[in-house]
């Protein structure tokens, strides 16, 4: 029953592992930490859900677990806090999903870990700072910090592949 959990399940939350890691060595440690968690707690699954997302629970919780015992967050100060803002502005039309991941990756772990939870698994700020041990401000600095740095990431990508494109 195990490897067939392992078999069915490893892809996709390697692929979680992988969003929250610095390197594909430390997924792999989050992974096999997380179905450990989840071959232990198998019998506290109570089929209110989809096991599917309960499993992705425990592997996110894992990586977040992970994540604090390293303590990859970059300190803010309140006057940062204060005077970042989200000019964000979206020329993402022009990657590739897999570009848009790799740029991601390529983000410092606290400004990845605040920007997966927040954009691409629908915590709340204030569910972000319970879980990390941060304030609900912290983890909205983060993320427009994260944000700026993606943007211009973005578009020195975008500038890299037109030139490359108009040779």
């Amino acid at each position: 029953m195990q490897q067939a959990l392992y078999g069915r399940f490893s892809p996709r939350m390697y692929g979680v592992c992988l969003r929250y890691a610095t390197n594909a060595a430390e997924a792999e440690d989050i992974l096999q930490e997380g179905f450990i968690k989840v071959f232990k707690k198998m019998h506290t699954f109570r089929k209110e859900g989809s096991f599917e997302g309960w499993v992705r629970r425990i592997f996110v919780n894992t990586a977040i677990e992970h994540f604090r015992r390293r303590k990859y967050l970059t300190p803010v100060t309140e006057k940062e806090e204060n005077t970042i803002e989200g000019n964000y502005t979206s020329v993402l039309d022009e990657l590739a999903e897999q570009d848009i991941l790799q740029l991601i990756q390529e983000l410092s772990p606290g400004y990845r870990t605040v920007f997966n939870l927040y954009v691409i698994e629908g915590y709340t700020h204030k569910e972000i700072g319970d879980m990390l041990g941060i304030s609900e401000g912290t983890s909205k600095s983060q993320l427009s910090r994260a944000k700026v740095i993606l943007q211009d990431m973005v578009k020195k990508f975008i500038d890299k592949h037109r030139k490359a494109r108009s040779k």
